[in-house]
């Protein structure tokens, strides 16, 4: 009973798991780029493999998690999961160890962890893994006899069946999330949302950070993290002739108070003067936005299209929203980060419409010209 559950539980959490990147494949090739880059693990030549091994990982954990909670293979499947566990065990590690990687991307963009909190999350969840093969080492020998004909066993056409529909289902989604934009939006850009009222939140809540230096005594050699107030109201830290100094590159910046959360922090446009122009965007009783966050892999005729059709609309205030200044020829051009632009719009190029700093729609430009 203990044994069951357990591993049912364990299957349904690699399943999630599984599902909220499967529906924003995108998203999570984003967050692979990230590893791939040069701060992190310095391949950047990976980067453009990004999708590919996004859906590997991603049809992997699905697979596993259906396989074990269909009790299939039990015996291959624990030990596939154990390694994909180590796996992920090492790159939330990794990220969190050298704080490289802020949101692991484990469960895409409905469940945000923290890099320690994914990394314990990995543990927990091998340990349960080890515990799981424990239990059910004695019937590992009972499936031997049907290691070439495992159809013999019980139900267990009916359990491949499954296993082939929940597969259908599966390529469906991500293939509608590769062409498109994701089934379900996790995001904080989901149609509806109101980015004036977000923006107002963010600035009542603000996030209080302290900073620590550290101070080494050039006496004694003693190291000590002393935070800002102290440091101030210390003397002995300041002082002239004090044999205390701060330690130039090793002081920290600390979250003390986290305030409101949302990536609608991170919704910031400029000019290509470097003028914010958010406040007037958000404002605007209309306004429609194209997003590209790499321009250059644009093709002429389809930005074309798109620019013809937004400018048409007089009834809104237009912008073409990109990394690069000159990437738009009708539109204005105004410049946003690119992992905020990759944040908002899966898709490239992407249109969204803004109603008083409401978004009220949301689609590709390849289906918006239509």
């Amino acid at each position: 009973m203990i044994k069951g559950l357990l591993r049912i539980v364990i299957a349904l959490i690699f399943i999630l798991s599984g599902f909220v990147k499967a529906v924003d494949l995108v998203g999570f090739s984003f967050k692979m780029e990230e590893y791939f880059s040069p701060p992190v693990f310095n391949m950047p030549f990976l980067e453009k493999f990004a999708l590919l091994f996004s859906i590997i990982m991603v049809v992997l954990e699905l697979w596993l998690g259906l396989m074990l909670l269909l009790k299939l293979k039990i015996k291959f499947t624990l030990s596939a999961l154990i390694t994909l566990c180590v796996f992920f065990g090492f790159l939330t590690f990794y990220s969190a160890y050298f704080n490289v990687v802020t949101d692991c991307g484990c469960f895409g963009d409905a469940i945000k962890f923290t890099p320690w909190q994914s990394f314990i999350k990995d543990i927990v969840l091998l340990v349960g893994l080890v515990l799981v093969f424990i239990l059910y080492r004695n019937e590992f020998k009972k499936t031997d006899q049907y290691t070439f004909n495992e159809t013999k066993r019980p139900y267990a056409s009916i359990k491949y069946t499954i296993l082939g529909i929940c597969s259908i289902i599966l390529i469906y989604v991500m293939t509608v999330g590769i062409v498109s934009e994701p089934m379900i939006d996790f995001r904080d850009y989901k149609i509806g949302t109101d980015l004036l009222a977000e923006k107002k939140k963010i600035a009542a809540s603000p996030s209080e950070y302290k900073t620590f230096y550290s101070m080494k005594n050039s006496k004694t050699n003693e190291v000590r993290k002393v935070n800002q107030d102290d440091y101030i109201n210390k003397t002995e830290y300041w002082a002239e002739g004090s044999p205390w100094k701060i330690e130039e590159g090793k002081n920290e910046s600390i979250l003390i108070k986290q305030g409101y959360k949302s990536e609608i922090a991170k919704f910031k446009i400029e000019d290509t003067t470097g003028t914010d122009m958010t406040q007037e965007i958000i404002n605007a009783p209309r306004a429609v936005l194209v997003f590209s966050y790499h321009p250059q892999d644009v093709s002429p005729e389809l930005l074309q299209q798109i620019e013809a059709k937004v400018n048409a609309d007089k009834t809104a205030v237009t912008y073409g929203v990109s990394t690069i200044p000159t990437t738009f020829k009708i539109l204005k051009n105004a410049m946003m980060d690119a992992t905020a632009i990759k944040t908002v719009a899966r898709s490239n190029p992407y249109v969204l419409t803004l109603e008083k700093g409401k978004i009220v729609d949301k689609q590709p430009a390849k289906y918006y010209i239509k």
